[in-house]
């Protein structure tokens, strides 16, 4: 069959802040750094191409951001239009020295990540195919864990409660938050839900709230509560302080979830400087870019464990050779018709082309500017 050529006729850009029910707080709060997070700030793309195609993708920010990765996506979003949407390495570099003078992460690639990663759903659907089983799937599901239970402003009692009822829906693993000024109140709260849960997989993230002395001392005193890891132990940007950890500490150390580019990630994987690497797919410039790391953390023998956005790391996480873990948020639910499933202590990969996801009536309600270009 010859190939006919395609072309993006329109992107429509949406954001939809999507409000949380409880307002979350973890350890940047307790430092005083941050306000307790009330909303999520979703910027959707949605493509539809000559052929009448269409893929759909979504970045995000918190707290602050949102809005100026909506516009910047508005502004440069038009160098897309009647280009082959097959063509996704092509798009992206001219997407990228379209807003080229704001820099090549952060926010200017993260407005771009929305673009791209509907490129890869559109591509998906063209060919009938899951994500993961375009881009080549290593296995059809992931080991998964949760973490909205686990956060700082929940009691104790919550947390425990929240994780039994996570381990009975078929999620593998509990993660809890630490980095309290109390540093003996995150002990007493990590040994109880250790105890609480018996052997099931622990994990514990700081959020980047402790300086080298403590984050040395509290590792120490996790290493005997056989945790799979302790996440952001440091300023996510110390490759220096996250290294000496990795080699002193018995526990595994993650990170990587803040950084913003593949070379941000390159420095901690060149330095050894975690056990497990977590990058964010929307935060590095979407999928084109997340590829990339995945080949460079294979090269080094290193674990993932992508952060956030199950609905689209699922995907990618079944793509990498080794195990890997995705991290279940039902945050993104009400955005959605579609929901992913877990059993036995994995998330299940969905047979739907694509990423399988739709955007729900609910979504359209909240959403606060649309715009369509082409």
């Amino acid at each position: 069959m010859t190939y006919r050529p395609d072309a993006i006729r329109s992107i429509t850009l949406s954001q939809i802040p999507l409000p949380l029910s409880v307002p979350i707080s973890d350890a940047k709060v307790f430092t005083g750094r941050q306000k307790p997070m009330t909303e999520v700030a979703m910027l959707f793309a949605e493509i539809e191409t000559a052929q009448g195609r269409s893929g759909i993708g979504f970045s995000y920010s918190k707290r602050a951001g949102g809005p100026a990765q909506y516009a910047h996506a508005k502004e440069v979003a038009e160098a897309a239009l009647g280009e082959d949407p097959n063509d996704i390495g092509k798009l992206y570099t001219k997407l990228l020295w379209a807003g080229a003078s704001v820099g090549r992460s952060g926010l200017a690639t993260q407005a771009l990540a929305a673009i791209d990663i509907a490129l890869y759903d559109l591509k998906a659907k063209r060919a009938d195919l899951p994500l993961a089983k375009l881009l080549g799937s290593h296995r059809d599901s992931v080991r998964t864990y949760n973490t909205s239970g686990g956060f700082l402003n929940a009691s104790l009692a919550e947390v425990k409660d929240r994780a039994s009822q996570s381990l009975e829906e078929g999620i593998g693993g509990i993660k809890i938050k630490v980095g309290l000024p109390d540093t003996a109140e995150d002990i007493r709260r990590v040994t109880a839900v250790r105890e609480h849960i018996g052997v099931a997989p622990l994990m514990v993230d700081a959020n980047q709230q402790w300086d080298r002395a403590t984050a040395l001392r509290m590792g120490r005193a996790f290493d005997d509560l056989d945790l799979v890891w302790i996440e952001e132990p440091l300023d996510a940007y110390d490759v220096e302080g996250h290294a000496r950890l990795t080699r002193t500490l018995d526990t595994p150390i993650a990170t990587g979830e803040m950084l913003s580019s593949v070379a941000e990630h390159r420095s901690l994987i060149d330095a050894r400087a975690c056990d497990i690497l977590q990058p964010d797919a929307p935060r590095v410039g979407g999928i084109t870019q997340f590829m990339r790391l995945l080949a460079l953390a294979d090269e080094a023998a290193l674990d993932i464990a992508p952060h956030f956005a199950m609905e689209i790391h699922l995907h990618l996480a079944a793509c990498y050779p080794r195990e890997t873990w995705v991290e279940h948020f039902d945050w993104l639910d009400p955005l959605f018709n579609e929901r992913l499933e877990t059993r036995d202590g994995r998330m299940i990969v969905p047979d739907r082309p694509g990423l399988g996801i739709s955007l729900s009536d609910q979504a359209r309600t909240w959403t606060t500017e649309t715009v369509t270009i082409g």
